[in-house]
C-alpha cells in the first residue's frame, strides 16, 4: 500500500455530502416558488371573482341591521319619581274606654264603610243608658205633676182664693222642670252615643292592615297606635315632584284637557298604572326648586300599593307626524351627528344630521333625513363611507319593540356624544 492511499479515499466522501445539501437546497427553493405562484393565482381569482359579483362577493360586503326612516307620533314627557299614597287612610281608635271584647275584622281584609271591626264590652254603657233613662223619666213625671198644679191654681188666682206670688212660683216650677227633662233627654243621648262607640265601625272603604291590638286589652280613646288602620287603594293617589321649569308646560297643557300620566317600574320598562293629574300644589318648594304634583289611579288591579316608589310620566304634548329613527341609528363625530345611509346598490353614505327630542328608543331629526330612506340601525363601528353592506330585512316596526332601546329614557335633544347605542368606535363622517 502506498503513502497517499489514505488521502484519496476522503475525497469521494466529501464530494457526496456537499451533493446531497446542493439537492436539498434546490428542492427548498422550489417548494417556496411554487407555493408563491399557488397563493399568487388564488389571489387574482378572487379579486377578479369579487369584481364580477362572484360567489366570493360576500366575503367583502359588512353585516348589518337595515332600518327605515318613518313618520309617527312622538309625545312630550316629564319625568319624576314619585310615591305611592292611599286614596284615603284612616286609623281607627277606640272613642270610649273599655274592655276590647272582640276583633271582627281579618288583616288584609276588604271591608265597607260601616262593616263592624270590633266591639268593646257594652254592658257598663247599657247600665248607664237605663240610669239616665230613668232619671228623665222620674224628672218628666214631676213636670207633668207641677203642670197639672198650675192648671189648677190659674182657677183659684182667678176666684182670688190663690195670691199671685204662689201662682208664679208654681209656673216657675213648670219652666224649671221642663229644662230639666230636656237636659235628662240630653244626658241619654249622650249614653246611647256612648253606647253606640262600643261597636267600632269602619268609617270608608278599604283594605284593613295589620291589627294593632287583641281581644281583651283595655282600649282607650286617647290611644295613638289605634286598633286597626284602613286604607283605600281603589283609587289610589301618585304623589312626584317637577322641576320648577315645568310648570309653564304643565299649566298651558291643562288648559286642553286632562293629562295622563304613567307610573312605571324602576326599570322604566313596564308601565303599571294610567291615571289622571289631578292636583298642582298651590307652591314651590324653595330648598329643592320643584313642584309637588298629585295623579289618581284607578289601580283596579292593585299594581300600586302605599309606600311603592315608581317612576312617573306627565304626557303634556304629542308631536303629530315626526321624522324619527332608533336611537341606535345616530353615530357621533368631530362635526357632530351623522347617520350612515344605504343606498340603491348596497353602499353606505355618512350624512350629518340635526336630531331633537329622544323619547322611548326613538329620535326626532329635525333635518338630513326624509321619511322611507333606509339606514344602518347597528354594525356602524365597521363601516366607512362607500361601505359594501349586506342587510337583512329593514325594522319598519311602529315600536320600540323594533329596536330594543338602548339608554336611559328622557325628553330632551340627544347631547354632543350621545350616541343612543353605547358605540365608542364609531367613523366620524368626513363632509
Amino acid at each position: 500500500m502506498t503513502p497517499e492511499s489514505p488521502r484519496s479515499s476522503s475525497v469521494p466522501s466529501a464530494h457526496k455530502e456537499g451533493s446531497s445539501l446542493g439537492m436539498v437546497a434546490v428542492i427548498a427553493v422550489l417548494t417556496l416558488l411554487g407555493a408563491g405562484t399557488w397563493w399568487l393565482v388564488r389571489t387574482r381569482q378572487a379579486a377578479a371573482a369579487a369584481k364580477a359579483g362572484g360567489p366570493n362577493r360576500a366575503a367583502f360586503e359588512i353585516p348589518v341591521v337595515e332600518g327605515v326612516v318613518a313618520r309617527r307620533d312622538l309625545p312630550l314627557y316629564l319625568d319624576g319619581l314619585g310615591t305611592v299614597q292611599a286614596f284615603n287612610a284612616v286609623t281607627v281608635r277606640a272613642r270610649v274606654e273599655g274592655l276590647l271584647r272582640r276583633v271582627v275584622f281579618t288583616e288584609g281584609q276588604e271591608v265597607k264603610a260601616g262593616d263592624l271591626l270590633a266591639e268593646i264590652d257594652p254592658i257598663p254603657f247599657e247600665i248607664a243608658v237605663q240610669q239616665a233613662e230613668g232619671k228623665q223619666a222620674e224628672d218628666a213625671s214631676k213636670l207633668e205633676n207641677a203642670r197639672a198644679e198650675l192648671v189648677r191654681d190659674e182657677g183659684l188666682v182667678e176666684r182670688k182664693i190663690l195670691s199671685a206670688k204662689d201662682f208664679e212660683d208654681q209656673k216657675a216650677l213648670v219652666l224649671q222642670l221642663t229644662a230639666t227633662v230636656k237636659s235628662d233627654q240630653a244626658a241619654a243621648d249622650q249614653t246611647r252615643v256612648q253606647l253606640g262607640y262600643t261597636r267600632i265601625l269602619s268609617p270608608i272603604d278599604g283594605r284593613t292592615g295589620i291589627r294593632q291590638v287583641d281581644a281583651g286589652n283595655l282600649v282607650r280613646a286617647g290611644d295613638s297606635n289605634g286598633i286597626v288602620v284602613v286604607s283605600q287603594l281603589r283609587p289610589i293617589s301618585v304623589v312626584f315632584t317637577l322641576p320648577e321649569q315645568s310648570l309653564a308646560q304643565i299649566t298651558a297643557a291643562q288648559a286642553t284637557g286632562e293629562l295622563e300620566v304613567q307610573a312605571l317600574d324602576r326599570d322604566n320598562t313596564i308601565v303599571a298604572a294610567r291615571g289622571i293629574l289631578t292636583v298642582v300644589d298651590n307652591q314651590i318648594d324653595s330648598t329643592t326648586g320643584t313642584v309637588r304634583i298629585k295623579a289618581r289611579f284607578e289601580n283596579s288591579d292593585l299594581r300600586l300599593w302605599p309606600g311603592q316608589f315608581v317612576n312617573t310620566r306627565l304626557l303634556v304634548r304629542t308631536q303629530k307626524d315626526a321624522v324619527v329613527v332608533p336611537t341606535t341609528v345616530i353615530q357621533r363625530g368631530p362635526d357632530g351627528p351623522f347617520a350612515f345611509v344605504i343606498g340603491a346598490d348596497s353602499t353606505v353614505s355618512m350624512r350629518a344630521i340635526r336630531t331633537g327630542r329622544v323619547q322611548d328608543g326613538w329620535a326626532q331629526i329635525e333635518s338630513g333625513l326624509t321619511s322611507g330612506e333606509h339606514v344602518v340601525v347597528d354594525g356602524q363601528y365597521k363601516l366607512q363611507n362607500g361601505s359594501k353592506v349586506r342587510t337583512g330585512p329593514p325594522k319598519t316596526s311602529s315600536g320600540p319593540e323594533a329596536v330594543k332601546p338602548v339608554g336611559s329614557r328622557t325628553n330632551r335633544p340627544a347631547a354632543a356624544g350621545d350616541t343612543g347605542n353605547g358605540n365608542s368606535n364609531s367613523v366620524a363622517p368626513r363632509l
